[in-house]
């Protein structure tokens, strides 16, 4: 019953590049961005259609031509697909500044991919009122490049756009609620369907569908849960697959610390009259990415991840050559294990395949919290 009920998201993912290509043949335009620190309320405010660049798994072979082996495997596939024209309803790409090689990235698709406007969004890492001001000074900036695109920005249409976005968020960490107490009638690769759906839909269509979705939950019935309970970090899952395996092995996802998952979804602004100020807060109140933080900033927000959801391992997902997350996880898995939370470290490359190894690392870890 569980599928039928996420069938719509399945289906707004299979299908997002023909959906796009007929909204832009009827005049509209989308932007591309790579990752969340990317204002997308901005984007939709100026009429555009934000949509978040997929890499999946596949081969890498044209993108070799423009890039080093050694970068994440996101990177590599997204600009394998848009050299093969799979994202020709794009205008162009906005990427707000997190790691470098998602910023040199832009450049290489400004290079060689067709497009009207290629935009990298400097941001401040302090709260400060210099930070602020100058935020909102770039925030216009941006706001110039799209009105020249043919956007038509106002301070209402960001407003509203605000407040779709704020709906989407609250009710995607409802789900997460209810994953945390376990009465969540959804998979957790049903959950990551849901979530990356909203990456490629139109906003005002994709908050109708988590509405219809969170009324239908309502009369499932919420499966015994079984597996040692576990929070997953990393950057992206580009494959529900890797999680059904680890489920398969002994584990439950409880929670997870995901660029595009929780992570996406917990940002937050205070009521103001500013619609620019409103969105500033949703920057500097995000739950930061190893990009943008450091370590010690990460764990405290971890550790309440743990207490709240009862996990009681973590499992870091890494792409390879993700150098952020690569960093930060010896002190985090030292400070955890120190708090009597074992923590096991996987890379997956751009198959997204799981492997025997893969899994008897995962069943050790299991055993070992079973004890």
């Amino acid at each position: 019953m569980a599928v039928s009920v996420t069938s719509p998201f399945v289906q707004a993912l299979n299908t997002h590049a023909e959906t796009l290509t007929s909204l832009v043949e009827e005049g509209r335009k989308a932007m591309g961005y790579f990752c969340h620190y990317t204002p997308v309320e901005l984007i939709h405010a100026s009429g555009l259609i934000p949509v978040r660049i997929s890499g999946g798994p596949g081969d890498v072979e044209m993108a070799y031509n423009l890039a080093p082996d050694f970068i994440c495997p996101y990177m590599k596939r997204g600009l394998e697909k848009a050299l093969a024209g799979n994202y020709r309803f794009l205008s162009g790409l906005v990427q707000g500044y997190t790691c470098d090689i998602a910023c040199g990235m832009a450049n290489i698709w400004a290079d060689n991919i067709d497009g009207d406007l290629f935009h990298i969004l400097p941001l401040p890492y302090e709260d400060t009122e210099e930070s602020r001001r100058y935020l909102q000074i770039e925030y216009r900036n941006l706001i110039d490049k799209l009105s020249d695109l043919g956007g038509n920005f106002s301070d209402s249409s960001l407003e509203a756009s605000l407040d779709i976005y704020a709906r989407i968020r609250t009710h995607i960490l409802e789900f997460y609620q209810k994953q945390f107490e376990g009465k969540l009638p959804l998979s957790s690769s049903e959950l990551w369907q849901v979530i990356q759906a909203g990456f490629v839909s139109v906003p005002e269509t994709y908050l109708d569908m988590l509405e219809e979705l969170q009324a239908e939950l309502i009369s499932l019935p919420v499966p015994d849960p079984t597996g040692v309970p576990v929070l997953i970090s990393g950057s992206l899952i580009e494959s529900p697959n890797i999680l059904d395996f680890l489920e398969s092995r002994g584990g439950r996802i409880v929670a997870d610390d995901l660029c595009s998952g929780m992570r996406s979804a917990s940002t937050t602004s205070r009521s103001s009259s500013d619609p620019i100020e409103r969105l500033a807060d949703l920057h500097f109140n995000r739950f930061p990415c190893p990009s943008r933080s450091r370590a010690e900033d990460r764990l405290p927000l971890i550790q309440q991840l743990i207490e709240k959801s009862g996990a009681r391992g973590v499992v870091f997902i890494f792409q390879k050559f993700c150098t952020p997350h690569l960093s930060d996880y010896p002190f985090l898995s030292d400070q955890l294990k120190a708090d009597g939370i074992p923590s096991v470290m996987i890379e997956l490359d751009e198959s997204w395949q799981a492997d025997a190894q893969m899994g008897t690392r995962l069943e050790g870890l299991f055993e070992i919290i079973e004890g």
